[in-house]
């Protein structure tokens, strides 16, 4: 791999000169190729879109789909508050939930549904039965059916009876309107059912939860390394407590000699120490309210069966039942005839995933594997009954075993590795049979067989559920081709010139990290490419991609492509045409730029060296933000100057060690005046434009004055510069930010290219907006801006 990468590297730097020289003695006809895999961003939506796959239903994973719903459950009922009434209350019942929303019903309405109404739980006042009560508010009933009965008291001891209140940790406080799976968070205590002993239980801890797969660890043992996975509706995992209300054991772990890493005085003083802490924030019992009730089994001690293998998924082999514990439990041990064997236990119960009635190899044309220790080349259960002396289980046991959940050959889905378990891997289905799917893992470094789960696991998830729980997917290696292209749908390299002025929409240091040319390749493809990576070094990414849409010709030969970026958590799309041919490539680069506001060569076929064409390496935001308002009809400073009132050119900055000074003094100035009026100054040269867009208030100033600008300075906070601001780069604009108690705001001024003249426009909103700052951060960096702007005025405005 490190290999492929060099020279995909060389391909990029030296592709047109080594196709030319192969070209001598390899015919090539419209394009000479060289195909390589290596790990590129996988995007589910493209894969499936450019192989034409299809994603599993997301209907099929149900214990997904549990995992999704809200933690409030219609018939719940609560207090809320009466819409024509103020200041008093009436008990409704959920009628459904859609996320946090909650559509309610007052109680007396029976099933009259015309007054049912929407509530938001994270912002209705909605309050748990009791609380009117507990805290001396009025509960009465709506108008509309106030006279219906006479008597409500006996009404509401009726309607309330055996019904199940709303939990009042689910209406107020960090749990408020959170879903099931948020309601386990890092540091809970679960207990765990033992994986050979069904009577017995242990305390786990959660370490991280992903969508509501848990990694578990056994209170007691600090080795990750014995760290467990499963997701929350495992039937393994109870409630605190649930042993001893069951009269069940609560003992240490008995598998992977566990036991005898502590002694048992150890093991108890862990779990108490853990039971004390988790009653200070014990989980929401509501956790557990989707936790399937298990059915009786009718197993018996003897009976055979077969198995998806427990310890390797990847075949399926005869078992027997080797202990009933109850009417829910029983043991599973491998069939092994060897002398020296040790045997494979594991516990399962009725609807246990993975095992099937006899014959069901057979009757589906799946291969069986053989016993060990078993002596007949050819299988064949009659002869194994036989010689084993052990009855078949009667199909009575297996009441599920042709479900399918909508499962079919050739879906892809998410799945866990079963030989890793923290790690989650792209997957498509091979084969379906009954209630079993086979899986072919792609992107792992030791190729393995395909492994087989039923289509109840709950290690299997739906397209994209790594990327919406911010979990890595192990995904296939992507053949990309690095080519010299002549035909007419492909395009030659594009190249991201990082010198280029980037413009008030794109971080110039996050264009900067970009790689230094995209393609060759198909014009669409290569083009998408660059647009994504211009997204992604935007500000504001959801912008750009609305200023994308814009770029449009009717006279184009375009596709149409989705373009996605994500800011703050949230995601965007939207679709833009790109063009097609070759021909048009240059073209569209540039309108996309003039549209972005950079320089036209800040991407496309024009490899910038030493000095763009565009000369745009003198620009600034300031100046490029006149030089584009120049294009729409605005007078610039140079069109005023052409009328006549042309004044010296700007002096040329000198480098000074110290920026600015600041000088305590005894007095005190009230204020500050200007000697000439804003008409005057619009005909100043570069220094008093700056100082005109000061003056003339906008309202945004105005507002940033009225939050920071106070009636008077103190001389101690008075600034006194050494050099004009307007002639700071960006670097002085950084020193001062940085001598200041904003320095930890400097770097947003660097990566934003704030020069002197940009930094005396600033106002508040401009520095909320632009800067994403909170109004307190934002109010406190303001202050210091308008200091310079009080020193700038009496110092150099005249």
């Amino acid at each position: 791999m490190y290999v492929l990468r060099i020279l995909s590297l060389v391909l990029d730097e030296c592709g047109p000169q080594l196709c030319s020289a192969l070209g001598k003695h390899i015919r090539l006809s419209h394009a000479f190729s060289f195909f390589l895999k290596e790990e590129v961003d996988f995007n589910w939506e493209e894969y499936l879109e450019e192989t034409g796959a299809t994603a599993a239903p997301h209907t099929s994973f149900r214990h997904v789909e549990l995992s999704l719903q809200s933690s409030f459950q219609p018939g719940m009922k609560l207090e809320v508050a009466n819409k024509g009434s103020l200041d008093t209350y009436w008990v409704a019942t959920i009628i459904t939930t859609c996320g946090q929303l909650l559509l309610l019903r007052y109680c007396g309405y029976g099933d009259d549904r015309k007054a049912d109404f929407w509530c938001d739980v994270m912002t209705a006042e909605l309050h748990p039965v009791g609380w009117c009560a507990q805290n001396n508010k009025t509960l009465q009933p709506p108008e509309a059916i106030k006279e219906k009965y006479s008597d409500w008291t006996e009404f509401l001891i009726k309607e309330l009876t055996g019904s199940r209140t709303a939990p009042a940790n689910l209406l107020e406080g960090p749990l408020r309107g959170k879903n099931t799976v948020d309601l386990i968070v890092v540091g809970c205590i679960l207990e765990v059912r033992d994986a050979f002993e069904p009577s017995v239980y242990w305390a786990a801890r959660v370490q991280c939860n992903v969508g509501g797969r848990l990694c578990l660890s056994y209170v007691g043992v600090n080795d990750s390394a014995y760290d467990m996975w499963m997701f929350y509706l495992d039937t393994r995992l109870r409630p605190l407590g649930w042993a001893k209300e069951n009269n069940l054991s609560l003992k240490p772990p008995t598998g992977e000699n566990l036991c005898d890493l502590r002694s048992s005085s150890e093991w108890t003083e862990a779990l108490d120490e853990a039971t004390t802490e988790a009653l200070k924030s014990p989980l929401p019992l509501e956790v557990f309210k989707d936790h399937a009730d298990l059915s009786t089994h009718s197993f018996r001690a003897g009976m055979k069966l077969e198995m998806v293998s427990p310890s390797e998924p990847f075949h399926i082999c005869p078992v027997s039942v080797t202990k009933v514990y109850n009417e829910y439990y029983f043991q599973i041990t491998v069939d092994d005839l060897t002398a020296e064997a040790t045997p494979t236990h594991v516990v399962c119960h009725a609807d246990s995933p993975g095992i099937l009635p006899v014959q069901w190899c057979l009757k589906n044309g799946v291969g069986l594997e053989r016993p060990q220790g078993f002596e007949s080349q050819d299988f064949d259960w009659a002869d194994y009954l036989k010689h084993t002396g052990a009855e078949a289980a009667p199909d009575v046991c297996f009441p599920n075993a042709s479900q399918s959940r909508g499962f079919c050959k050739d879906m892809w889905l998410e799945a866990v590795n079963p030989l890793q378990p923290s790690e989650l891997c792209v997957a498509r289905i091979t084969q379906v049979k009954g209630r079993l799917l086979w899986l072919r893992l792609e992107g792992l470094t030791k190729p393995q067989p395909d492994c087989i789960v039923d289509v109840e696991s709950m290690s299997i998830f739906p397209v994209g559920w790594c990327e919406a729980n911010a979990y890595p997917l192990t995904h296939l290696l992507k053949t990309v081709c690095k080519c010299l292209v002549n035909g007419k749908y492909c395009c030659s390299q594009l190249f991201i010139n990082h010198r280029c002025f980037s413009g008030p929409y794109l971080n110039k240091g996050r264009i900067a990290e970009l790689p230094k040319a995209v393609g060759p390749g198909k014009c669409a493809v290569v083009l998408k490419e660059i647009l994504t990576m211009l997204i992604n070094s935007a500000y504001k990414p959801g912008r750009v991609l609305r200023e994308l849409q814009m770029v449009e010709d009717p006279q184009w030969n375009c596709q149409e492509e989705t373009l996605k970026a994500k800011y703050k958590g949230k995601s965007y799309r939207s679709t833009m045409r790109i063009v097609r041919t070759g021909d048009q490539v240059s073209e569209f680069c540039r309108r996309v730029c003039e549209r972005l506001q950079c320089c036209p060569n800040l991407f496309g076929p024009t490899i910038v060296s030493d000095k763009c064409p565009e000369n745009c390496f003198s620009q600034t935001k300031t100046k490029y933000t006149y030089y584009k308002k120049r294009k729409v009809g605005r007078p610039s400073l140079g069109e005023n100057a052409q009328d006549g009132d042309m004044s010296k050119p700007a002096r040329r900055r000198k480098k000074r060690k110290a920026i600015f000074v600041q000088k305590k003094r005894r007095t005190s100035i009230v204020g500050y005046h200007t000697t000439e009026s804003p008409q005057v100054c619009q005909t100043k040269n570069t220094h008093s434009e700056i100082f005109t867009c000061i003056s003339l208030a906008t309202p945004e100033s105005k507002q940033m004055q009225a939050h920071i600008r106070t009636e008077s300075f103190e001389e101690e906070d008075r600034l006194v510069l050494e050099t004009n601001p307007l002639e700071w780069s960006v670097s002085d604009v950084v020193d001062f930010i940085t001598s200041t108690d904003c320095a930890s705001l400097a770097k947003i001024f660097q990566e934003q290219d704030i020069d002197g003249q940009a930094l005396l426009l600033l106002t508040l909103p401009t520095v909320q907006e632009c800067m994403d700052l909170k109004l307190g951060p934002a109010i406190k960096l303001c202050h210091q801006i308008e200091r310079v702007k009080v020193a700038f005025y009496s110092q150099f405005a005249n």
